[in-house]
């Protein structure tokens, strides 16, 4: 996710108290565990901020395993909450619930451009939209939002785990996805586990840096912007 990091005044005091309330409560509903069947149809879903007042949402849907395209969609909206460091999720959880509702086919497993939980409470934007949508979902981060880790090998494919610096719990794998690039930062969301996580992002690596359900989100995204201005 494409995060707009305005300047401005420390953020009501009650809000983050509602916020916080509401992740722990999210957290509590969080299920790891594997996927009933192996996918048929994966999602790849990305939001970015056109403007510092709205937001860009796009699910796209492949065929799992082939990763053929069969639908792309997106909701366009104003932003309606502001910015709230270790919130962000809520800034966009509504639009992208939206975007979701334009869907035609319903996938089995929804990949987001961002953290599931490896988030310092558990409930990064993967983990958040699962549990609102009921649907399985898993991260895969461009940047480490939270945690310890070695840094993989250099070639494609090597793995390391992402660990809470404080109790050693993994919240996650680092994957480098292409030899010699930055590694990705992968973890479970909602009625997902860490093994599948990681299996899928493999499985839909084609030679980028970023697996084909979220590149191709973004990809959309560039092109939806060019509706929407």
């Amino acid at each position: 996710m494409a995060y707009f990091r305005p300047p401005g005044p420390p953020p009501d005091p009650a809000l983050v108290r509602s916020l916080t309330a509401q992740q722990h409560e999210m957290r509590q509903r969080v299920r790891a565990e594997p996927l009933a069947h192996e996918p048929r149809l994966i999602a790849g879903c990305d939001s970015s901020f056109p403007t510092p007042e709205t937001i860009l949402s796009v699910f796209v849907v492949l065929k799992f395993p082939s990763l053929e395209l069969v639908e792309k969609v997106y909701s366009y909206g104003p932003v309606t909450m502001p910015y709230v460091p270790g919130f962000l999720s809520f800034r966009e959880a509504g639009n992208v619930v939206q975007a979701f509702a334009k869907l035609t086919h319903r996938p089995d497993v929804i990949m987001v451009d961002g953290h599931g939980i490896a988030h310092p409470r558990r409930v990064g934007i993967a983990a958040h939209l699962g549990v609102l949508l009921d649907v399985p979902t898993f991260g895969v981060a461009k940047q480490k939002l939270t945690g310890t880790f070695a840094e993989p090998g250099p070639e494609k494919g090597s793995i390391t785990p992402l660990t809470d610096t404080k109790t050693g719990e993994l919240i996650g794998e680092v994957i480098r996805s292409k030899d010699k690039v930055l590694p990705l930062f992968v973890s479970p969301g909602h009625r997902c586990d860490q093994a599948t996580a990681t299996r899928l992002t493999l499985a839909c690596l084609r030679g980028y840096k970023l697996p084909e359900p979220t590149r191709l989100a973004d990809y959309w995204a560039e092109e939806f912007k060019k509706e929407v201005r």
